[in-house]
């Protein structure tokens, strides 16, 4: 048992932010907190928590998590839960790390040796895919996901899907399969025509087809395709997800480690969900250490199905060289062969952090700043 000492936060390129929590004896770990385009935000809250939780027990992590949660009064949402799984990842990482075992054996241990991984390819505006798709198979990857749609209109011209089932086609036939992410681009009139228009050929899973507020339409839509519907990126917590189980109405759950509280509310979300036949595929476009605490997780976990990863994701490009094979000591944990990466067997989290390349691109680090999209009309839409 020790006492917390030190809660630092580090803001990284490109849009990352790394928690390392330090215990009174110089036992320490590391979580994110990333939150794209909210850094500020979460940083703030991160003060407020750094004021509270310094001088806690670092092994009572439930009870600094329920402390956080239920003593907020106004709780949940992007910001608090992304501040508080920064914090609670980071806490795993150092209860683990001073028992020097991996993380998931804390969580009752492997149930399966390797992670089924996908990436990305095709950026905001999807293009170019058949020699992304190319390179990604050559990577080791068997499955990829790419954006649906540019900027679709709450109505459109049905030729404003074409292109999207001709990219599904393209990328099949490189031999991957392909997830589409509508990315909550598409309002009810035109997800409707293009989830008809996928079905034929085959997609491993539409994500976000809708935005998550919209629960009836996603429930209207889940009863007219037999492709399976998934979401969970902007649900927060198992509050948030319980609607959707409860409706039956999607077949894989994405929570991000990041924002949804963590380790600890990630482990019950998947509970949850395992209770309804729904599979567990996290989101994780992020760091190296939400991937491994998503690798930690997915290692102990019956329902967990395939894992999303951030390598040379565009918005990694975008920003110049920092990737998730930056900041940790053996980038070679992220290698991908038919379609797996090998369970993280290390202590922790499974990852050492390079904390000196992290503390100099933090003196220096601007904030990610979010996207959008406009219409011709100059109307804004949904990006």
């Amino acid at each position: 048992m020790g006492k917390i000492k030190t809660i630092e936060y580090f803001r990284v390129l490109p849009r990352w932010l790394f928690v390392k929590i330090t215990d009174e004896h110089d036992n320490y770990g590391w979580g994110e907190a990333t939150l794209e385009g909210h850094s500020q935000a979460v940083e703030g809250c991160l003060d407020a928590m750094i004021q509270r939780f310094v001088g806690y027990e670092a092994d009572n992590i439930e009870y600094l998590w329920q402390t956080a949660h239920r003593h907020s009064f106004y709780r949940g949402g992007p910001v608090l839960m992304s501040a508080l799984a920064g914090i609670d990842i980071a806490l795993w990482d150092l209860l683990s790390r001073r028992l020097n075992l991996p993380l998931h054996v804390l969580l009752g241990g492997a149930v399966r040796n390797k992670i089924k991984v996908y990436s990305w390819i095709g950026g905001d505006r999807p293009r170019d895919v058949e020699a992304a798709a190319k390179e990604r198979y050559e990577q080791g990857f068997r499955a990829i996901k790419m954006n649906a749609t540019e900027d679709i209109d709450w109505l459109d011209s049905p030729k404003a899907l074409e292109t999207s089932v001709e990219r599904c086609k393209i990328v099949k036939a490189v031999g991957l399969d392909v997830g589409l992410d509508f990315h909550g681009r598409l309002h009810k009139p035109m997800a409707k025509r293009l989830a008809k228009a996928l079905e034929p050929h085959h997609p491993l899973f539409i994500e976000e087809p809708l935005l998550s507020e919209h629960y009836e339409g996603i429930k209207q839509l889940s009863r007219l395709t037999t492709i399976p519907i998934a979401l969970g990126e902007r649900l927060y917590s198992r509050w948030d997800v319980k609607r959707f189980l409860h409706d039956t109405s999607i077949d894989i759950l994405q929570p991000d480690i990041s924002h949804c509280g963590g380790i600890s509310e990630i482990r019950r979300i998947a509970s949850m969900a395992e209770a309804y036949d729904v599979a567990l595929a996290p989101h994780c476009p992020l760091g190296p250490i939400a991937l491994a605490a998503c690798m930690q997780v997915a290692m102990c976990t019956p329902n967990f199905a395939i894992q999303e990863m951030g390598l040379t994701i565009h918005y990694n490009t975008e920003a110049g060289a920092y990737d998730i094979k930056n900041y940790i000591k053996d980038p070679s944990v992220w290698d991908v062969t038919e379609g797996y990466v090998e369970g993280l067997k290390g202590v922790g989290l499974g990852i050492e952090v390079d904390e000196e390349e992290v503390r100099k691109v933090a003196r220096t680090a601007n904030a990610w700043a979010p996207k959008g999209f406009v219409g011709p009309d100059g109307s804004i839409r949904e990006w």
